[in-house]
């Protein structure tokens, strides 16, 4: 093989390199060379666009600024903001410890705090606290207890007791300060009284001056001044006594109000309530009647007309039929407060609602 081929293809060409050459002319470049103007005009937009990206950092950093700081000012104008706390008629002492008025402690050295609407006061332990609203009352709270401020307007005192023990002495109009718990409503009708609410949201009232209406629903009772009732949370107020009634007496009537038990062994607890009642017992007995069984009422009428005789107006008949009229002529009767001051209560109450 002449060296021309190699350079010119001239000349006889070598059968080895005529092999290669077909197995690689699949391969071959079928374009002419570009010219150097061509790539150049390629390479230049590459550099061209890393140019820019590095001339355009400080607009971008600008953006970015801006963005953050509209996120920032949105944050501090958008944020929930603390909700207004409506003042109420009651203000919180200090007694003992550090009470809590909406979370915020009591400081020893401050001076009366302001107990507002929906706001909660909190005693501790070793806490105690007062409550005053100038034309409603006093209310001494004891420690553990949890106290709520539902309304305070001009003729509705509305408080909720969740849990502890209140001592109230209250000189507004009967009617107008309430007390919410978990088993049972306590209306004022000019008393002083205290209030108990254990954590399972059962209570017990004591009455000291004046009496107190207790009611769930349709089921009321009334405590006069020396009297007590218990409520439960699912079944409401109990049957109010006198706190120096007998005690066969008293474990009677708790036997009545709890023990869900036969027919004739309530009739048996009944009749060791009348054989034990005396005339102060007439509030319980007044209670009963509509609370036993209707076989069993005829009784209760006969001992309650023997200790107080049923007045004017006032039948077996309607009795046993549950005559509400008759039963609120004797009510009165019984000399413990004029039953019409909680009757008027329960209508404007309907009427709020």
């Amino acid at each position: 093989m002449r060296d021309d081929y190699l350079w010119d293809g001239s000349g006889e060409p070598d059968p080895e390199i005529q092999k290669l050459e077909s197995a690689l002319g699949r391969l071959r470049h079928n374009r002419s060379a570009p010219a150097f103007d061509e790539i150049a005009a390629i390479a230049y937009p590459a550099k061209r666009k890393r140019f820019l990206a590095l001339s355009l950092w400080p607009q971008w950093a600008a953006v970015a600024t801006v963005v953050m700081v509209s996120a920032a000012v949105g944050f501090i104008v958008l944020r929930p903001k603390p909700v207004a706390v409506t003042r109420s008629d009651w203000d919180v002492t200090r007694m003992e410890g550090a009470p809590r008025v909406g979370g915020k402690t009591i400081a020893a050295a401050s001076g009366a705090t302001n107990l507002g609407l929906g706001q909660v006061l909190e005693t501790g332990p070793s806490s105690k606290a007062s409550l005053r609203a100038e034309n409603t009352g006093e209310i001494e709270v004891e420690p553990g207890t949890r106290l709520r401020v539902l309304t305070s307007s001009s003729g509705s005192k509305h408080l909720a007791l969740e849990r502890g023990t209140i001592h109230a002495t209250i000189w507004a109009p009967p009617g107008e300060f309430v007390v919410d718990t978990p088993s049972a409503v306590a209306v004022d009708l000019g008393c002083v009284y205290t209030l108990h609410v254990d954590d399972n949201g059962d209570g017990v009232l004591h009455t000291t001056l004046g009496w107190v209406g207790f009611k769930l629903a349709g089921h009321e009772s009334f405590i006069p001044a020396g009297a007590a009732c218990a409520t439960r949370k699912k079944t409401g107020p109990e049957t109010p006594y006198f706190e120096d009634a007998s005690e066969p007496f008293r474990n009677a009537l708790s036997k009545f109000d709890r023990e869900d038990t036969a027919q004739d062994k309530r009739a048996a607890t009944l009749q060791i309530m009348l054989a034990q009642s005396r005339k102060r017992d007439a509030l319980t007995l007044w209670h009963l009647l509509a609370r036993v069984a209707e076989a069993d009422r005829g009784r209760v009428y006969d001992r309650l007309a023997q200790l107080v005789p049923a007045p004017a107006g006032v039948t077996r008949e309607g009795i046993l039929h549950l005559d509400p009229q008759m039963l609120d002529l004797w009510w009165n009767e019984l000399g413990l407060g004029d039953i019409a001051l909680w009757r008027h209560w329960e209508r404007s109450w309907s009427q709020q609602k």
